[in-house]
């Protein structure tokens, strides 16, 4: 058993690098291409490779699913938390996006409560207050340095907790994969259909990164670029079958914790491809964080609740 936990572990941690690596290439290419452009050329990719997947793991069969509708509205919380995340990567550096974005345990603590019905304790509550602080300390109200991208990072977290929740529902009866590939499929087609509303509405004027990031044209990408972009796809295909294998290994409770490694990275990406050194408050803030997150999740270990 301990050994399975032990494995359990290493997939879950090699499954938070190899996705991380997905953020410093599209924050590369972000001042180059649209954004429902990368996101189509990811999905067009990953498509082949996740039914592969599915085949191998439940059979096609099993993408004709009664929970169809609910798969679908988790896979446009995920298609909208995704497009905030990277829409903020264009304008923040990846140590504030990722911190923030790791707000995310926190706000599946608190959403449990209405959306499961389960009880939510006071020291769950107490650890949320503590990461707000560590959200307020990154954002530095009243400094004039706040980047309202920042929103958009945290909502992201928001709608990815949903997600989540989802999933622990739809869990019961549909596996990781036949969802992962319904989260796919609506990228792909979000994609399309946010590009053709851009193509026929023309928006000018708009010099923020984050929103030239989404209303910028559609261009041939050089051979280097679509190689990138394409990589994504292989990245988020890899990533998912190492975080699949992970939850299968070990109990969540215990894996889950080590979802916090993912905040080691990027300040190091940032560095390497990017010369960015992270300010003392977004080290501050995510220690508060990620510490609040810690201290919850081993509250509810001790307590023996499910995650």
């Amino acid at each position: 058993m301990q050994n399975r936990i032990l494995r359990g572990i290493l997939c879950l941690c090699l499954g938070i690098l190899v996705f991380s690596l997905q953020d410093p290439i599209i924050k590369a290419v972000s001042g180059s291409y649209p954004l429902m452009q990368v996101m189509a050329i990811r999905s067009v990719v990953a498509l082949p490779i996740l039914l592969a997947i599915v085949h191998r793991d439940v059979g096609l069969a099993a993408l004709h699913s009664p929970s169809s509708r609910l798969l679908i509205v988790r896979a446009l919380a995920l298609f909208t938390s995704y497009t905030a995340y990277y829409l903020g990567l264009a304008a923040l550096s990846l140590a504030d996006a990722v911190a923030l974005y790791f707000t995310a345990p926190l706000f599946i603590m608190v959403m449990a409560g209405p959306y499961l019905g389960e009880r939510v304790a006071w020291q769950t509550l107490a650890t949320a207050l503590v990461g707000l602080a560590g959200v307020l300390v990154m954002l530095r109200p009243g400094q004039g340095l706040f980047e309202w991208a920042a929103m958009l990072s945290l909502l992201a977290a928001c709608l990815y907790g949903f997600s989540q929740l989802m999933a622990r529902k739809l869990g019961a009866t549909e596996s990781p994969t036949v969802m992962t590939f319904y989260q796919n499929g609506v990228y792909l087609l979000g994609a399309a259909v946010v590009s053709v509303l851009f193509s026929v509405v023309t928006i000018e004027g708009l010099v923020h990164p984050s929103l030239q990031f989404l209303i910028r044209p559609w261009v041939w990408p050089t051979v280097t670029d679509l190689l990138l972009m394409a990589s994504c796809g292989v990245i988020a295909s890899i990533g998912m079958i190492l975080l699949s294998q992970a939850y299968r290994l070990a109990p969540a409770n215990i894996v889950a914790t080590f979802e916090y490694t993912g905040i080691l990275w990027a300040p190091l990406w940032g560095f390497l491809f990017f010369a960015e050194v992270p300010h003392g408050s977004t080290l501050t803030g995510a220690c508060l964080i990620v510490g609040a997150g810690l201290f919850a999740l081993n509250f509810r270990l001790g307590r023996k609740v499910p995650a």
